[in-house]
């Protein structure tokens, strides 16, 4: 009796230590910026967000997939590297939110969400305000506030993250392998060509990261279909009523960050555009901005490569010679 006892409670435990495995941290933020923590399982995920499995499986640290920006009927599935975050139309899913790298994109998202939140507030409480007066420069003015849709905010937080992060990568890396080379020209020596070794070695890894993000953003540009996919909030508008596109949608003025500031640019223009279904022109200038940046990012490694083949010649000649 005290064996089935024992079976028992071993059962329990296996089945509790199963069920905390499947279960996975998420952090969910709402339109206001407000966080909560959530441990759901991959079909508690995928009922919220109506998903499929294949496409929350991209999101499994486990499974090695590529950099990936896909676009679902109510959701924009969104792995980047440590980035892994399901968006929709008021809501952001992002995933194991303390880990170190993860954390600053949470502060981020908490900081841009909520500031938004409160220029909204401001700017509905200043139309109040003018209704029913006759003061056209405050109409102008008025008309002239637009506002982005949720899923492009939260999909700027994540791009200029992830292309904020790859550019530091890439920094250090510069920072410690040009005073290395220029060493090993100097010396050479077993301790510098193992240095410099590890170092290209390093560069080409980095590169590779580099390279997926960059390409799936210009396989998204280069697809208008795909980026009208992720107008969540046009769709959804579209799908409960009548007549689509009739309207101009809002965009929020940005943060005072590089990011929002690259984008700022781009609202503006964007802010006469009305809302067209086949219309992708304001996702394609905030894609475009960061794409230009990863593509910065990408040449000064694509520089630093040269000038690691540069150094591997010039030592092979300083070998042959004193061979001869």
């Amino acid at each position: 009796m005290a064996r089935d006892a024992l079976a028992a409670t071993a059962d329990a435990q296996a089945a509790l230590k199963k069920k905390t495995a499947a279960a996975r941290s998420w952090i969910l933020f709402d339109s206001s910026g407000e966080g909560t923590i959530l441990d759901a399982d991959k079909y508690a995920i995928m009922h919220r967000v109506q998903i499929h499995a294949r496409d929350l499986r991209i999101l499994d640290p486990l499974l090695s997939y590529p950099s990936t920006i896909l676009g679902r009927e109510r959701a924009i599935v969104l792995n980047l590297e440590h980035i892994k975050a399901i968006i929709t139309a008021d809501e952001v899913l992002l995933r194991d939110p303390t880990e170190e790298n993860v954390i600053p994109i949470v502060e981020e998202l908490r900081r841009r969400l909520r500031s938004d939140n409160d220029i909204n507030q401001a700017h509905g409480e200043g139309r109040e305000n003018i209704n029913g007066q006759h003061d056209v420069e405050g109409v102008e003015e008025d008309e002239s506030f637009v506002e982005s849709p949720f899923e492009f905010r939260a999909l700027e937080v994540a791009l200029e993250a992830i292309c904020s992060y790859l550019d530091a990568r890439t920094t250090e890396l510069e920072t410690a392998a040009y005073p290395a080379l220029d060493e090993l020209t100097s010396k050479i020596s077993s301790r510098n060509l193992d240095r410099v070794r590890k170092l290209k070695s390093a560069m080409t890894r980095l590169t590779a990261r580099v390279q997926k993000v960059r390409d799936e953003l210009e396989q998204l540009l280069d697809d208008d279909d795909d980026m009208a996919d992720l107008y969540l909030t046009r769709k959804l508008a579209g799908a409960s009523s009548p007549v689509s596109g009739s309207g101009v949608p809002n965009w929020l003025p940005g943060s005072p960050t590089i990011g929002s500031k690259i984008s700022r640019a781009s609202r503006a223009s964007a802010a006469t555009i009305h809302g067209n279904e086949n219309d992708v022109e304001e996702l394609e200038m905030l894609l475009e901005a960061y794409f230009m940046q990863i593509d910065g990012t990408l040449n000064k490694l694509a520089t630093l490569r040269e000038y690691i083949d540069d150094t591997e010649d010039y030592i092979n000649i300083q070998i042959f010679v004193l061979a001869a």
